[in-house]
């Protein structure tokens, strides 16, 4: 496996969730973490937590749905480290109103702002940093909402997720002859405060089935330590417990005669 350490890392919504659980694992196994997302007490804790384990991490805020902030960003990376082997394209969010009838422009686009077009930028600013080292790899956190459409998830955010997934596959296409991995990482539910913005509760049972944060950052250090002649373009992981497994066993027409 690799050795991450004087690796160099960039975690986007950092501060709760995935990108905090991938944050602290990533820094653990060496790697020093540049912790980005749009609240900086939540980068902070985030930070902390780093520190108290003898990792290494600088906290910068940032909103991935704006551009410019996204290339000064990696700039300032680039100009501080000199490198950048590893891009976790996690930041995003969804609504609450999740049906047609209740969609504008406004709520689409709060949507589609940072789950994809911020995932878009930030690879965009990253890849010509690992283009010099012949070396980089990007894990863009996508859903299992980018596999299959759902109702639940919303149809902005089940089709920003399909193209996050369509993205990552390109850069494969385009950047494996400079050493550079995307993988598309596409869990099911996860206990994360994003469940929070549910238009139906869910309740602390169904939660501790769940995948948990914890375990994606698992996953992440995992394609992190792959030699770097491993692509693993994508991964689709769910709960044991899949509440959308189960509901669909207790229709009628699934139940034995």
């Amino acid at each position: 496996m690799r050795d991450l350490r004087g690796t160099v890392a960039w975690v986007t919504g950092a501060g709760t969730g995935i990108g905090q659980a991938a944050a602290v694992a990533l820094a653990k196994a060496g790697a020093s973490v540049v912790l980005t997302g749009r609240r900086k007490p939540p980068l902070d804790e985030t930070a902390a937590a780093i520190g108290k384990a003898g990792g290494k991490a600088s906290v910068a805020v940032l909103d991935v749905s704006d551009a410019a902030a996204v290339t000064q960003t990696a700039a300032k990376i680039d100009a501080e480290h000199g490198r950048l082997d590893i891009l976790v394209n996690n930041a995003g969010l969804n609504i609450l109103e999740r049906q047609w009838n209740k969609l504008d422009p406004a709520r689409i686009d709060s949507v589609l702002g940072p789950n994809l077009n911020g995932a878009f930028y930030c690879a965009a600013a990253a890849l010509p940093i690992m283009r010099r080292r012949k070396d980089g790899l990007i894990v863009n956190v996508a859903s299992w909402a980018g596999r299959h459409v759902s109702y639940m998830a919303g149809p902005v955010y089940s089709a920003a997720k399909h193209a996050v997934v369509a993205m990552s596959e390109s850069i494969n296409q385009a950047e494996c002859v400079n050493g550079i991995r995307s993988c598309a990482l596409c869990p099911g539910e996860v206990a994360t405060p994003i469940l929070d913005r549910r238009p139906v509760p869910v309740s602390a049972e169904d939660r501790a089935r769940m995948l948990q944060s914890e375990d994606l950052g698992e996953t992440i250090l995992f394609l992190a330590r792959l030699p770097n002649h491993v692509c693993i373009n994508e991964i689709l992981i769910s709960p044991t417990w899949n509440r959308g497994y189960v509901a669909a066993m207790q229709q009628p027409h699934a139940k034995a005669p």
